[in-house]
């Protein structure tokens, strides 16, 4: 598959889980990637696995979305590797509270859940901006994935930070969507459902016993049924759907 050939991508929270099955897959789909994490030595580690694998296409930049000084300052080194930048994933995200009643989350948790997953996803797409404006100029390009939940959507109990933190996403991918589509640029988010992976090992068997017996597709899920979305909202052909919320999850919920 060829569908991201020559692309330029950064994908945030991407030394792990769903942002490493993004990478991976937007490689394979012909794309240049910088992956960026907080997670330094594992980022730097996948780097070079993938460029083994994928003809050295691929950049590791450590960036705290949490900060805007990081923020800019690796956002600047991806886009003079890459040249300039097609394409946005803000997937980082912690969830940090999950089974905790919203009495038990404390101030400092609820802030740093906010700072990651609300804050970052603003700062990384204030400073994406001006490159994404370029190309859409240059490339008919532009093109920002969010990356919510489908927690926010059907109000999972125990959870509240991070649920919150999902459903500000959502709103935001829709303001973006028209602030940003003055200039071609477009904005959209995915709501995957509860996915097996490295940071979902917290969450108890009761739960994913809740999602698989109420999705219309009953299996569990995996990053791999999350990937295509992604590409396909990465891709010039999705230039026409801006603002969309589209889940993810198997029909666990239904829009």
């Amino acid at each position: 598959m060829t569908q991201l050939a020559n692309h330029r991508i950064l994908i945030t929270g991407a030394a792990r889980g769903l942002g490493e099955a993004f990478a991976r897959e937007a490689l394979r789909a012909g794309a240049r990637v910088v992956l960026t994490d907080v997670l330094h030595e594992r980022g730097a580690a996948l780097a070079i696995k993938l460029n083994a694998q994928f003809d050295e296409r691929a950049k590791y930049v450590h960036m705290d979305v949490s900060d805007s000084a990081s923020v800019n300052a690796a956002m600047a080194e991806a886009v003079a590797w890459l040249g300039g930048l097609d394409g946005l994933v803000n997937n980082a995200a912690i969830t940090n509270s999950g089974g905790q009643a919203m009495e038990a989350v404390s101030e400092d948790v609820w802030d740093k859940v906010m700072a990651v997953n609300v804050k970052g996803t603003w700062l990384t797409t204030v400073a994406a901006k001006p490159n994404l404006i370029r190309a859409s100029e240059e490339h008919s390009l532009g093109r920002v994935v969010n990356v919510a939940s489908d927690t926010a959507l059907w109000g999972a109990p125990n959870l509240m930070a991070y649920v919150a933190s999902k459903g500000a996403i959502i709103a935001m991918t829709h303001s973006m969507a028209r602030e940003l589509g003055e200039h071609g640029i477009t904005v959209n988010a995915i709501a995957p459902g509860l996915t097996i992976g490295e940071s979902t090992e917290y969450v108890p068997q009761a739960r994913y016993d809740q999602y698989k017996n109420g999705r219309a597709i009953k299996r569990e899920q995996t990053a791999n049924d999350i990937t295509a979305a992604v590409m396909f909202l990465l891709s010039k052909e999705s230039g026409y759907i801006t603002g969309q919320l589209l889940p993810v999850n198997g029909g666990f919920v239904m829009n």
